[in-house]
C-alpha cells in the first residue's frame, strides 16, 4: 500500500508518517527540504525517540522522499496511491493544492476508479475541507465531478507535541516526540474503507476538534506568548512560572466551561484532561521553543482560532473570561523580528492602535467593552 505524505517535518515524520508506516504503508514524503528528502532516500528509514514517562527509541521503515517540484516523480507513484495525508502547516495547504489537483487529474485521465482519501492533519478547523476548496480552483467541471465521486477530503483533529529541532550528531531525519498522540478522523467523509491503527474514527468530529483547540492550543499559545514576554526560552520553563501557570490554567478552565456547556463533556473528566495537558507542557525533554509556538500571531488571533473562538463561546454562554482576555493581551505583545506576522502586528499596533488592530484582526467579533479590557491589560504590561 502506498501513501503520499506532504510535509517531511517533525510532525510528518514523528506522528503521521510513523502511524502510516506501522500500518504497512510505503510512505512517500513530499517536501521542499532537500536535506531531509535526500536522507530519507539514502536510508529508507529514520529514528523516532519518544521522551517522557514512556521513553523509547523506534525505527520507522518503508519510507522515501520526493521534492515538491518533482511532479513527474509524483505522477509515477499515483497509480498505486490511494491515500494522501499532510502535515505542512495550515498556511501551506494553499501552496500544495495545485499538486493535489494534478494527482486528481492524473487519476481521472488514467481511468482510476478506486477511492482516494485526503486527510489534512493541521492545526486548523476543517483543514481538509479548506484544502478541497483550493484544489477545486485548478480543476474543470468534469475533473471536479470525478473528485466528488472518488476523492474523500477527510477532516481530522491531531494532537502531538513535536518540536522541530536538529539533534547534534544525529541524522537530519532523527525526530524527538512526546509520549502522547491523538488522531481523530471524521468517518462520515471517508470514501470507501479506511481503518488505521492509531487513528480514531468519529461521526461528529467537532467536539474533539474544539476540545483540542480550546485546551491544548489555547494553553500552549498563552504559555508561548507570556513566555516570550517574560524571557523564557522553552514552554516547560514558562509553565513553571507561577504567574504564567495561573493564567494558563484559568484560560483552559474558562474555555473548558464552554466545551462542557456546548457538548456536555463531563466536568471532572475535563479537569483531568486539563491536568494531562499541563503535564505535557512540563515535559522538559521536548525543549519546545516559546518563539516557535508563539509564531504567526495574526493567524492565531483569528476569529476561528485558539484565543478568540473560546472567548466568543464565553460570551455565548455568559461565562467568565478574565484569563482569556489576559492571554489576548499578551498575544499583542508578541514582538519577534524573525516572524513576519509579528512584525506586521507590531506595525499595525503602532499605526492604528490596539482597538483598531483587534477589530481588524478579529473581524469585529469582540464587543467594545472587552476590547477596552484587553487594551487596559496591554497598556499595563
Amino acid at each position: 500500500m502506498e501513501v503520499f505524505h506532504f510535509g517531511a517535518g517533525s510532525i510528518g515524520r514523528g506522528f503521521i508518517g510513523k502511524i502510516l508506516s506501522e500500518n504497512s504503508y510505503n510512505v512517500t514524503f513530499i517536501d521542499v527540504n532537500e536535506e531531509i528528502i535526500s536522507q530519507l532516500n539514502k536510508d529508507n528509514e529514520y529514528t523516532v525517540e519518544t521522551v517522557g514517562a514512556n521513553s523509547k527509541t523506534e525505527t520507522v521503515k518503508n519510507v522515501c522522499g520526493l521534492l515538491s517540484g518533482d511532479l513527474e516523480g509524483i505522477k509515477r507513484k499515483v497509480p498505486e496511491t490511494d491515500l494522501i495525508t499532510t502535515a505542512v502547516g495550515a498556511n501551506v495547504l494553499e501552496i500544495i493544492a495545485p499538486t493535489v489537483a494534478e494527482i486528481i487529474k492524473f487519476r481521472k485521465n488514467s481511468g482510476i476508479t478506486r477511492y482516494i482519501n485526503i486527510i489534512a492533519c493541521e492545526n486548523k478547523l476543517e483543514a481538509s475541507t479548506f484544502l478541497k476548496s483550493k484544489v477545486e480552483k485548478y480543476l474543470d467541471e468534469n475533473e471536479k465531478e470525478y473528485m466528488e465521486t472518488y476523492a474523500g477530503f477527510v477532516n481530522s483533529a491531531v494532537d502531538r507535541l513535536i518540536p522541530p529541532r536538529k539533534i547534534e550528531g544525529k541524522e537530519a531525519t532523527y525526530t524527538i516526540v512526546e509520549d502522547f498522540n491523538e488522531w481523530i478522523a471524521d468517518e462520515t467523509l471517508i470514501k470507501g474503507e479506511l481503518t488505521l491503527k492509531g487513528m480514531i474514527k468519529k461521526k461528529d468530529l467537532t467536539p474533539y476538534i474544539e476540545r483540542k483547540l480550546f485546551t491544548v492550543n489555547t494553553g500552549h499559545i498563552i504559555a508561548a506568548h507570556m513566555g516570550v514576554y517574560m524571557n523564557y526560552e522553552t514552554i516547560d520553563q514558562a509553565v513553571c512560572d507561577e504567574k504564567i501557570r495561573k493564567i494558563i490554567i484559568g484560560a483552559m478552565e474558562e474555555s473548558g466551561a464552554v466545551l462542557i456547556k456546548r457538548y456536555g463533556f463531563d466536568k471532572e473528566e475535563h479537569e483531568k484532561y486539563i491536568q494531562k495537558i499541563l503535564k505535557r507542557f512540563e515535559n522538559k525533554y521536548l525543549g519546545d521553543s516559546t518563539v516557535r509556538v508563539g509564531r504567526e500571531p495574526l493567524r492565531k488571533l483569528g476569529v476561528r482560532e485558539r484565543l478568540i473562538r473560546p472567548l466568543l463561546g464565553t460570551l455565548e454562554y455568559g461565562l467568565p473570561n478574565e484569563n482569556l482576555l489576559t492571554g489576548i493581551s499578551y498575544a499583542l505583545k508578541y514582538d519577534v523580528p524573525s516572524d513576519r506576522e509579528s512584525v506586521e502586528l507590531q506595525e499595525m499596533l503602532k499605526t492604528a492602535g490596539v482597538e483598531e488592530t483587534l477589530k481588524k484582526v478579529t473581524e469585529n467579533s469582540i464587543p467594545d467593552e472587552l476590547i477596552t479590557i484587553i487594551k487596559s491589560n496591554y497598556e499595563k504590561l
